[in-house]
């Protein structure tokens, strides 16, 4: 009879604790998305785009991303330089087919946001920092980004050269509950 007890009362913590788990609500990453990249000397787009969003401005501790872009899916408007880009020179597309990028944390800053986690580029991993804004109409959202990846950080092409180390990257990603 005692087991039967304590059974019960773990049970129903059990179901206590997930009852008022909090889940972050989930978002759909729609078509429309653009992550674009440029420098003084090649610019372009990535045309693959997929992962999950979970994101509420309420709860952020329960907020994650978990997004990957597909390196040969880059498109700089010239063929010979696409090419060239998904090289073992530069990206490597064969050996590294994915950019993933998976949050730790995500914080206000100000009327935007900032998000840390890792992103792993050219099978180099490190923990980097993206600011975004967040601006919600309904049941539809769009995610905004501007920052700086120093490719030298992740062994993309060599130091120096014709391509600035420091490229430019803008994130719009519309998504949908």
């Amino acid at each position: 009879m005692k087991k039967l007890t304590i059974f019960s009362v773990t049970l129903l913590l059990i179901a206590a604790v997930f009852a008022f788990t909090v889940v972050s609500p989930v978002w759909k990453i729609t078509d429309k998305y653009n992550i674009s990249f440029s420098s003084n000397e090649a610019g372009g787009i990535f045309k693959t785009f997929k992962g999950s969003i979970a994101f509420d401005e309420q709860n952020l501790a329960v907020s994650n991303f978990d997004v990957t872009v597909d390196v040969a899916s880059i498109n700089t408007g010239n063929g010979l330089q696409n090419k060239h880009a998904k090289s073992d020179e530069w990206f490597d597309a064969a050996k590294y087919p994915v950019i993933h990028y998976v949050s730790k944390k995500i914080v206000k800053a100000g009327n935007a946001y900032q998000v840390t986690g890792d992103l792993e580029i050219h099978g180099v991993k490190k923990e980097f920092t993206i600011p975004f804004t967040f601006k919600r109409t309904g049941s539809t959202a769009t995610f905004n980004g501007t920052f700086n990846v120093n490719r030298n950080d992740f062994h993309i092409g060599k130091p120096g050269g014709d391509v600035s180390d420091i490229i430019k990257v803008e994130v719009a990603v519309p998504v949908t509950k």
